[in-house]
């Protein structure tokens, strides 16, 4: 659900509501009780994913790992390092 921002014109009240965008707009300052309520227009917020799913630290960033796919640029080489599990290429 996202949150709007509401401005009271009577009594300058201003605060966050989150309610469903289906949502009629809030009329009534929970402050002075007058129907004088603006919704305003905000920047918005980014998107937040709760739950199982993908997650920034899911994939790393761009040059971090090697081209090979190893876990060091000789993995997979007549150069690999000892205990390297990664087979040699031709």
């Amino acid at each position: 659900m996202p949150t709007y921002d509401y401005l009271c014109s009577a009594c300058g009240h201003r605060f966050e509501e989150m309610h469903a965008m289906s949502a009629e707009p809030l009329k009534k300052c929970p402050s002075c009780k007058k129907q004088k309520l603006e919704r305003l227009i905000g920047a918005g917020a980014g998107v937040i994913f709760k739950g199982s799913g993908f997650y920034q630290t899911d994939y790393k960033n761009a040059g971090s790992a090697p081209s090979g796919g190893g876990c060091q640029p000789t993995c997979g080489t007549s150069d690999a390092p000892t205990g390297c599990k990664m087979g040699k290429k031709g």
